[in-house]
Protein backbone atom coordinates (compact mmCIF):
# COMPACT_ATOMS: atom_id res chain seq x y z
CA UNK A 1 0.00 0.00 0.00
CA UNK A 2 1.19 3.45 -0.50
CA UNK A 3 1.94 5.88 2.25
CA UNK A 4 -0.62 8.07 2.68
CA UNK A 5 -0.54 11.81 3.93
CA UNK A 6 -3.16 12.57 6.66
CA UNK A 7 -4.35 15.87 8.21
CA UNK A 8 -6.67 16.62 11.16
CA UNK A 9 -9.72 16.33 8.99
CA UNK A 10 -8.80 13.11 7.90
CA UNK A 11 -6.95 11.72 11.10
CA UNK A 12 -9.73 10.18 12.79
CA UNK A 13 -11.80 8.49 9.45
CA UNK A 14 -8.20 6.81 8.62
CA UNK A 15 -7.80 5.70 12.15
CA UNK A 16 -11.29 4.45 12.77
CA UNK A 17 -11.91 2.41 8.55
CA UNK A 18 -8.81 0.47 9.30
CA UNK A 19 -7.55 -1.97 11.82
CA UNK A 20 -3.83 -1.18 11.67
CA UNK A 21 -2.58 2.16 10.83
CA UNK A 22 1.24 3.09 11.33
CA UNK A 23 1.94 7.50 11.70
CA UNK A 24 5.18 8.42 10.84
CA UNK A 25 5.48 12.50 12.34
CA UNK A 26 7.86 14.27 10.28
CA UNK A 27 8.59 17.34 9.19
CA UNK A 28 10.69 18.26 5.79
CA UNK A 29 13.35 19.48 7.56
CA UNK A 30 14.29 17.05 9.38
CA UNK A 31 17.05 14.77 8.57
CA UNK A 32 16.59 11.29 10.05
CA UNK A 33 13.08 12.03 8.74
CA UNK A 34 14.21 11.90 5.00
CA UNK A 35 16.77 8.69 5.51
CA UNK A 36 13.67 6.91 7.22
CA UNK A 37 11.43 7.69 4.51
CA UNK A 38 12.47 5.18 1.98
CA UNK A 39 12.09 2.42 4.81
CA UNK A 40 8.58 3.05 5.78
CA UNK A 41 7.97 3.38 1.84
CA UNK A 42 9.82 0.12 1.38
CA UNK A 43 8.04 -1.80 4.37
CA UNK A 44 4.39 -0.16 3.26
CA UNK A 45 4.81 -2.49 0.09
CA UNK A 46 4.83 -6.27 2.01
CA UNK A 47 1.99 -4.91 4.56
CA UNK A 48 -0.86 -4.21 1.78
CA UNK A 49 -3.53 -4.15 4.76
CA UNK A 50 -1.66 -1.86 6.97
CA UNK A 51 -1.88 1.79 6.64
CA UNK A 52 1.15 3.66 6.37
CA UNK A 53 0.09 7.21 7.33
CA UNK A 54 2.38 10.53 7.33
CA UNK A 55 1.68 13.64 9.55
CA UNK A 56 3.58 16.62 8.80
CA UNK A 57 4.48 18.07 12.33
CA UNK A 58 4.65 21.39 10.67
CA UNK A 59 1.85 21.61 8.63
CA UNK A 60 -0.52 19.83 11.15
CA UNK A 61 0.62 21.46 14.58
CA UNK A 62 -2.46 20.64 16.06
CA UNK A 63 -1.87 17.09 15.76
CA UNK A 64 1.00 16.88 16.72
CA UNK A 65 0.49 18.94 19.80
CA UNK A 66 -2.34 16.48 20.46
CA UNK A 67 0.03 13.34 20.86
CA UNK A 68 2.56 15.33 22.25
CA UNK A 69 5.17 14.67 19.74
CA UNK A 70 8.27 16.00 20.93
CA UNK A 71 11.16 14.19 18.67
CA UNK A 72 10.75 13.33 15.47
CA UNK A 73 10.73 10.95 13.60
CA UNK A 74 8.31 9.52 15.56
CA UNK A 75 6.29 6.24 14.79
CA UNK A 76 2.89 5.81 16.29
CA UNK A 77 0.94 2.23 16.07
CA UNK A 78 -2.52 2.60 16.17
CA UNK A 79 -4.56 -1.14 16.45
CA UNK A 80 -8.31 -0.87 16.28
CA UNK A 81 -8.39 2.56 17.44
CA UNK A 82 -6.00 1.83 20.10
CA UNK A 83 -2.46 3.05 20.19
CA UNK A 84 0.04 0.64 21.21
CA UNK A 85 3.46 2.21 20.66
CA UNK A 86 4.58 5.71 20.16
CA UNK A 87 8.61 5.37 19.91
CA UNK A 88 11.02 8.45 18.72
CA UNK A 89 13.42 7.99 16.40
CA UNK A 90 13.57 6.25 12.71
CA UNK A 91 13.43 2.07 12.89
CA UNK A 92 15.22 -0.16 10.80
CA UNK A 93 13.54 -2.41 8.09
CA UNK A 94 13.62 -5.22 10.50
CA UNK A 95 12.70 -3.72 13.36
CA UNK A 96 9.88 -2.12 11.72
CA UNK A 97 8.65 -5.00 10.50
CA UNK A 98 9.12 -6.55 13.68
CA UNK A 99 6.93 -4.28 14.95
CA UNK A 100 4.01 -4.66 12.44
CA UNK A 101 4.06 -8.29 13.10
CA UNK A 102 3.78 -7.75 16.90
CA UNK A 103 0.90 -5.38 16.59
CA UNK A 104 -0.62 -7.38 14.12
CA UNK A 105 -0.37 -10.64 16.67
CA UNK A 106 -1.69 -9.13 19.50
CA UNK A 107 -5.18 -10.15 21.00
CA UNK A 108 -7.19 -6.74 21.02
CA UNK A 109 -9.67 -7.97 23.41
CA UNK A 110 -6.65 -8.92 26.10
CA UNK A 111 -5.36 -5.70 25.24
CA UNK A 112 -8.81 -3.64 25.95
CA UNK A 113 -9.38 -5.66 29.02
CA UNK A 114 -5.91 -4.96 30.50
CA UNK A 115 -6.68 -1.23 30.02
CA UNK A 116 -9.85 -0.87 31.50
CA UNK A 117 -8.36 -2.96 34.44
CA UNK A 118 -5.27 -0.95 34.62
CA UNK A 119 -8.10 2.20 34.54
CA UNK A 120 -9.91 0.40 37.57
CA UNK A 121 -6.83 0.26 39.32
CA UNK A 122 -5.63 3.59 38.80
CA UNK A 123 -9.26 5.31 38.84
CA UNK A 124 -8.95 6.78 35.53
CA UNK A 125 -12.66 6.60 33.93
CA UNK A 126 -11.55 8.82 30.84
CA UNK A 127 -11.33 7.11 27.49
CA UNK A 128 -8.19 6.32 26.02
Amino acid sequence: MAVVDITSATFDETLTGNDLVLIDFWADWCGPCKSFAPVYEKVSEAYPDVVFAKVDTEAEQELAAHFQIRSIPTIMVVRQQVILMAQPGALREPDLKDVIEKALALNMDEVRASIEAEKLVSGDSEQV
